[in-house]
């Protein structure tokens, strides 16, 4: 493919991106905020060890009950260092919590019958993306992503228990060398910016520090 061919596909892409993220947005009517995290839904952003997930499993932690939708990846033998944070978190969860280890995030919400805490959407993302072959840029791979993410968005607007969702905050660094980083990038600012939308409350945890966001 020649670059001109290729600056066309990414100028094409963004375009579609641009598209879903405003369609994401527009699903429903925005959530009104009342800064209270109990009994609504809310959103923790945050990025790379910065505490997002420990403050998320504490807000969760006033539940009796909880289920906990772990989106990423299964730990895997070839990659010892995804599979050590995955130990890590299942270290932290109380043994009464009810684990869901899943790809599929939206019926998994929809299905849960007591407070959800989902951990978390930039890792699902990579799944999502992947199987609907962004990064080869597969034919029709943007309708796929756009159809999977639009039933989520629905889905947690529609959340009939408490939810919390934690998400990686990426849109402060500097532009992706890469192709697939840009659309890791974009994709999820759109998706946390639909969530925000329809959340209660959202928060953005910098350096273990807790920010309000209106």
């Amino acid at each position: 493919m020649t670059n001109d061919a290729k600056r066309r596909l990414a100028e094409s892409a963004a375009r579609r991106l641009e598209a879903a993220a405003s369609a994401l947005r527009g699903r429903g009517q925005p959530t009104k905020r009342v800064n209270d995290v109990d009994g609504g839904k809310t959103l923790v952003l945050g990025g790379v060890r910065s505490g997002k997930s420990r403050y998320a499993e504490e807000l969760a932690g006033r539940y009796p009950a909880v289920t906990y939708i772990a989106a990423g990846m299964p730990p895997s033998d070839d990659d010892p260092e995804w599979s050590a944070r995955v130990a890590a978190h299942r270290a932290r969860r109380p043994s009464h919590w009810t684990t869901v280890e899943t790809g599929d995030v939206t019926a998994a919400l929809r299905d849960a019958d007591s407070p959800v805490l989902i951990d978390c959407l930039g890792t699902w993302l990579t799944r999502v993306l992947d199987e609907s072959g962004a990064w080869e840029q597969r034919d029709g791979w943007q309708q796929r992503v756009d159809e999977r993410l639009g039933a989520f968005a629905d889905a947690w607007r529609q959340a009939a228990v408490p939810a919390i969702a934690v998400s990686n905050e990426v849109g402060s660094g500097v532009v992706p060398a890469s192709a697939s980083g840009r659309i890791f990038r974009d994709v999820l600012g759109a998706l946390n910016t639909a969530v925000a939308t329809h959340s209660d409350a959202v928060r953005l945890i910098v350096a273990g520090r807790v920010l309000t966001l209106e």
